[in-house]
């Protein structure tokens, strides 16, 4: 299955690192991302594609979990 992540992390040193590992580290494998900086707020808005055959519900939770990941939502992305 394909997930798009979309993401909002604190801009901290080493946030999108953590964020990329913990979805490795799950079984996912990153295949896009993209991001940018909020002119007027203190947080990063990051896409993250990812491919796996674990469901989406774990990876969100332990997404949820890193200091740094404000928000996040994700959705399973067809194959086209």
């Amino acid at each position: 299955m394909r997930y798009r992540l979309d993401l909002i992390l604190r801009p901290a040193e080493g946030a999108l690192l953590r964020v990329i590992g913990t979805a490795e580290r799950r079984g996912y494998t990153p295949l896009a991302i993209e991001g940018r900086q909020q002119i007027d707020a203190q947080e990063w808005r990051v896409m993250l594609v990812v491919e796996g055959e674990r469901g989406a519900d774990s990876l969100r939770k332990q997404m949820e979990k890193l200091y740094d990941c404000l928000a996040v939502e994700i959705r399973e992305e067809t194959i086209e």
